[in-house]
């Protein structure tokens, strides 16, 4: 089931204090609404009621799509090295407890970026796989390689055979789309599974450009 708690916050701006639910986990089978809070960017987001301050709250999460197979667990940090930290850390109480057995066929992901939290359940609302799109990602920003380090490219949408990204320019400040066929998905997609990349997981993972990146080296899980 879905869980709150009530947290008492300082504005860190103006200093008045203010009442605030924080959700640290969100179940869709029983929180559909909860859902749509979470993709509008209203879930765990401090609004102080004086100045209007806003600001993620620094609270782990974990999001359960029990229809789709996909489980993400988001401990939001800026740095790798706490991130990895984390992710072994998750990937260590996760097989202590034995939860492992109860998630067969699920997709269990671990991220630190409200973003990339955001995009992953976009990604399995449209009925893909975040490997192949990843993949494709790295595609897309290999097409200006000279920019390619100064931009974020995040899936968008799937309508009507077309699939957009969203590229964001960090340097130049500006955002620009992609549009790719989804033939070029299902392509992708087949030759990933065919050198034997799973559509599910064994264990927590971190499916991120550094991980597509291993899958074109020849890593294949």
């Amino acid at each position: 089931m879905s869980l709150n708690s009530k947290e008492n916050v300082r504005c860190p701006q103006c200093g008045q204090m203010s009442e605030v639910t924080v959700w640290n986990s969100v179940t869709v089978k029983d929180s559909a609404d909860l859902k749509q809070d979470l993709l509008g960017g209203l879930v765990n987001m401090f609004r102080c009621p004086s100045c209007s301050y806003a600001a993620l709250m620094p609270t782990p999460m974990l999001y359960h799509d029990e229809d789709r197979r996909l489980m993400i667990s988001f401990s939001p940090c800026s740095d790798s090295v706490t991130e990895q930290r984390l992710f072994d850390k998750v990937r260590e109480t996760s097989g202590k407890s034995g939860e492992l057995k109860g998630l067969s066929g699920y997709n269990l992901r671990f991220v630190t970026d409200y973003n990339e939290l955001l995009e992953k359940i976009l990604i399995f609302d449209n009925e893909l796989n975040d490997k192949t799109i990843e993949v494709i990602k790295l595609m897309i920003l290999s097409q200006d390689v000279d920019k390619a380090g100064n931009r974020v490219c995040r899936f968008g949408k799937s309508e009507n055979g077309v699939m957009e990204f969203m590229i964001y320019d960090v340097k130049e400040n500006m955002t620009y789309t992609s549009s790719v066929p989804i033939e070029t998905y299902n392509t992708v997609d087949k030759n990933l599974r065919e050198s034997g990349v799973k559509p599910y997981s064994f264990d927590w993972e971190m499916v991120n450009a550094s991980y597509a990146t291993r899958l074109l080296q020849g890593f294949n899980n």
